[in-house]
């Protein structure tokens, strides 16, 4: 437990640039009726700080790491949909959910199939039909399946997440622990995205969505450091023994 304190703790400087580029795009909150290229720039940003979070580690960690280099590929395309939905209302939404549906599938393959879990998945199986069949009424066109497509990956991505806590026995990781509470937060912040956006406004809808969405990606982002977390303490069990 020592250890994996010193390791949360020792994660924390390589993210204050995510953190000051967070309270940028906070302090000028940017009105979402003026799209540009410089709004774009400070919504992504944060995003962009999680790649040199991840860069961090040395370019031989990722290169070790598949599920690292997976974590930052959907990293890059969180970017691309972050951008394409500064412009949603030019009719470029649709780019943006396949942006973040590719981002889902690499993250759900990041967090791979073991253990299963399939309690998890029935659990969030069960909460995505639900969340589907709210929206549903408010859909039209395209969006009936495209929702219901982007639904299934984002809750596939949130099982995989969530299968991997096992905080019960001794085989848990707190990297696990940051990718499920991320996937969690990811849900609620699409969720609410696509409340506000096909049912009815939501209060503060934008601040709600942006903490939760950054916060996620945080999360998701400290996850991929767990095989450089195991490998240190495999270090550290050889210089005890």
């Amino acid at each position: 437990m020592f250890f994996r304190y010193i390791q949360v703790k020792s994660e924390g400087p390589k993210l204050l640039p995510f953190f000051k580029a967070t309270c940028v795009y906070f302090v000028l909150w940017l009105p979402t009726s003026s799209p540009s290229w410089f709004s774009a720039l400070i919504k992504c940003l944060p995003i962009f700080c999680l790649w040199v979070f991840l860069l961090a580690h040395g370019f031989s960690f990722l290169g070790s790491n598949a599920n690292a280099r997976k974590i930052l590929a959907g990293l890059i395309f969180s970017s691309l949909g972050d951008a394409f939905l500064i412009w949603q209302e030019q009719g470029y939404f649709s780019h943006g959910l396949l942006m973040f549906a590719i981002t889902h599938v690499l993250y759900s393959s990041a967090f791979g199939m073991r253990p299963l879990n399939p309690a998890a998945g029935l659990v969030i199986g069960a909460v995505s039909a639900v969340s589907y069949a709210l929206l549903y009424p408010y859909l039209a066109g395209p969006f009936t399946y495209l929702v219901a497509v982007y639904i299934a990956l984002i809750g596939f991505m949130g099982w995989r997440a969530i299968a991997g806590v096992r905080l019960t026995d001794d085989l848990w990781t707190w990297t696990r622990l940051s990718a499920c509470l991320g996937a969690v937060l990811f849900m609620v912040s699409d969720l609410t995205i696509a409340v506000n956006k096909f049912c009815f406004p939501v209060p503060h809808s934008r601040t709600i969505i942006m903490a939760t969405y950054y916060a996620a990606q945080m999360l998701i982002a400290l996850s991929a450091v767990e095989c450089q977390d195991a490998a240190a303490a495999a270090q550290v069990a050889r210089k005890r023994t």
